[in-house]
């Protein structure tokens, strides 16, 4: 299997390089120290699984993982990183994530999770998935699927400082729909203006 690893720490990323790419089945086929050098070379890294830190400098992990499945949709990502809160957690795994594994994990539980993502599996540190469990059982998640596709799709757009009209010629639509996908929008977070639908939206892990 091809793998690119994303880590904007030096020594960590050469460290990560010498110990997947000591493994018989695994190719280290780039390794980047941002997010904008990673997607830069995507295409023609070509890999099967990208392992990806979430706390880069400039654009930060996890819009790297939403961007690289656009682009690579069948690509495997798995996160590994520091962060063990909710919001990141779930951001992550809504962007496309398939794995979630905390830094200071063992090198060996490592390895095996990269197999075990490349076999169609979604390996998680044990606190992680424990989370995760906790989340479902608490009924929390909801708020991860409070709006529809389009309508994620309209206020992620509004995060990066698009126009209505932007919007609309980018998913050919009218204007007049985009103004009511931002009326239910703003209903649904119980927001009356974008900062609070922003604000409301990053708080339920939907952005």
């Amino acid at each position: 299997m091809r793998l690119i690893i994303v880590e904007d720490d030096r020594l960590l990323l050469e460290n990560l390089g010498i110990l997947l790419g000591g493994e018989r089945d695994i190719c280290v086929a780039g390794l980047f120290g941002t997010a904008e050098a990673a997607l830069e070379k995507l295409a023609d890294s070509s890999p099967d699984i990208m392992l990806v830190d979430l706390g880069l400098p400039g654009m930060p992990g996890v819009e790297l993982i939403r961007k690289a499945k656009k682009i690579m949709p069948g690509i495997e990502i798995m996160a590994h990183t520091v962060y063990e809160d909710r919001q990141t957690v779930f951001s992550a795994i809504k962007a496309g994530a398939s794995g979630y594994i905390l830094k200071g994990s063992p090198p060996r539980e490592l390895v095996e999770s990269i197999h075990n993502l490349a076999q169609g599996g979604s390996p998680m540190s044990p606190k992680i998935a424990r989370r995760v469990i906790q989340e479902f059982q608490e009924g929390e998640t909801e708020d991860l699927y409070l709006l529809s596709p389009r309508e994620k799709e309209v206020l992620t757009e509004i995060e990066a400082g698009l126009t209505y009209k932007e919007i609309a010629g980018k998913y050919n639509i009218s204007s007049h729909t985009v103004h009511a996908h931002i009326k239910k929008i703003y209903e649904k977070l119980q927001a009356k203006s974008r900062r609070e639908a922003l604000i409301s939206a990053r708080k339920k892990g939907i952005l």
